[in-house]
């Protein structure tokens, strides 16, 4: 026996992306900043890239997406390039993929395969495998027919063995669908739980603000950097999944719940969409809104109205919100740059705010904008008679305190901002308080 080790680590996997560029897409990006971000989805998977192509396509083929030509030509390719893996930055039917596996004799995956991926190996808590389950199966499900050789056998027998003349892949149907089922009902129970959470929360009257915007717009990093929290940040696209709610204390010292959600991207997986709507209830429920945008991003543009149609599709709807736009990662501007955003920043109605998350610029004008945001009820003064501190205490952790004046008797006037909520719990908690007008 020899002292050498063993290596147990999986061994790297070297991948060629594709982006087919069809005709008359209606995009905000060129073909390059896509297949770019194909590469970077590949490399979040721990992928090689051994070449990037884009291969334009005048009409896409049935049986393969591409032409036979342009198959021949790839299948070389892969053989040239050890490639073992073959992503396609499109959507791919059943047959496509297995047409395109035998002609390549490599693994081929989709965009919504890849992500799919991505997302089974970040997710951390419950509710996120839970959704990550659902959505893959819900995208397997039609692709047995690539995934098993021996599903046209008839099996016999009972109960989950299957019936008498049922084939293999009807047995294997008939499973994933039960499970989904099981699946959604969990996910009922997580939505449920979640509701009652936030019925808590709004009785605690701390509003809520969300954070949302295109992956690896630096949102995890804003969000560490106004929350101390420690959630993992990295540039790289879905470093983070599952989502994350902290206390933030405003300027004035008025507490919000602040929540880090799951990244957008262009043409998120249908599947994927409604399996995270429990978890983008979040952004629903929100009092405030935060849009952060990589704005030293070429396609900034392109990616906040991907955003906005992601949304738009789970029932946000951004125009009719209090929402702060938050022009993320100002330090990689160069000067000249910086000075046109600033410019336009003033000029977006409403203003958006240019910030870097990692240097700390632009935060405080970030925080009074939301305070700004969070309190426009009209102020409101409360006289606190000497010996009130528990009032007076109470005021500061859930209002905003304008101003304060201490009076000869020892009672304390204060101007308050409260949002309706906490005007409500204010005159259930400290009854007879006098509140002039």
């Amino acid at each position: 026996m020899t002292g050498r080790s063993i290596s147990r680590e999986a061994p790297v996997q070297g991948a060629l992306v594709l982006h087919p560029e069809r005709e008359g897409r209606q995009s905000g990006r060129s073909p390059s900043a896509r297949l770019e971000e194909a590469e970077g989805l590949a490399r979040a998977l721990d992928l090689e890239i051994r070449q990037g192509l884009i291969v334009n396509l005048r009409r896409r083929t049935p049986a393969t997406l591409f032409g036979s030509g342009k198959v021949e030509e790839i299948a070389a390719l892969c053989e040239a390039t050890e490639a073992d893996v073959v992503v396609v930055d499109d959507s791919l039917t059943p047959v496509q993929q297995r047409n395109l596996e035998k002609a390549w004799k490599v693994k081929v995956i989709d965009r919504t395969g890849l992500i799919l991926e991505i997302f089974a190996r970040r997710a951390r808590t419950r509710e996120g495998r839970l959704q990550v389950e659902l959505a893959r199966l819900s995208y397997e499900r039609s692709r047995l027919v690539r995934t098993w050789t021996h599903l046209e056998r008839q099996r016999g027998g009972f109960g989950v063995m299957g019936g008498p003349g049922e084939t293999q892949i009807e047995t294997d149907r008939r499973l994933i669908a039960d499970r989904i089922g099981r699946l959604k009902r969990d996910l009922e129970e997580v939505r449920r739980t979640r509701t009652l959470q936030r019925a808590a929360r709004q009785r605690a009257p701390a509003p809520s603000v969300a954070l949302v915007g295109y992956t690896n717009a630096g949102k995890s990093t804003l969000f560490n950097h106004l929350t101390a929290a420690g959630v993992e940040a990295k540039d790289m696209l879905f470093a983070t999944l599952d989502p994350t709610l902290r206390t933030l204390r405003l300027p004035g010292g008025r507490p919000v719940v602040l929540s880090d959600t799951v990244g957008f991207i262009s043409d998120l997986p249908h599947e994927l969409v409604e399996a995270f709507r429990a978890t983008l209830e979040e952004v629903k429920e929100a009092d405030v809104i935060l849009h952060v945008r990589d704005i030293a991003s070429p396609d900034s543009d392109a990616e906040a109205a991907d955003v906005r149609e992601v949304l738009g599709r789970l029932g946000v709807e951004m125009e009719a919100r209090r929402v702060i736009e938050v022009w993320n990662k100002a330090d990689r501007l160069d000067a000249e740059a910086r000075e046109i955003r600033c410019s336009d920043a003033l000029l977006a109605r409403p203003p958006a705010i240019l910030t870097s998350a990692v240097s700390g610029e632009g935060c405080e004008a970030l925080l009074a904008r939301i305070s700004s945001l969070i309190d426009e009820a009209a102020p409101i003064e409360v006289r606190a008679e000497a010996g009130q501190g528990d009032l007076i205490a109470w005021l500061y952790r859930h209002g905003r305190v304008l101003e304060r004046h201490e009076e000869e008797d020892g009672a304390v006037s204060l101007t308050v901002s409260l949002s309706d909520q906490a005007q409500g719990q204010l005159e259930r908690l400290f009854p007879g308080v006098a509140i002039p007008a």
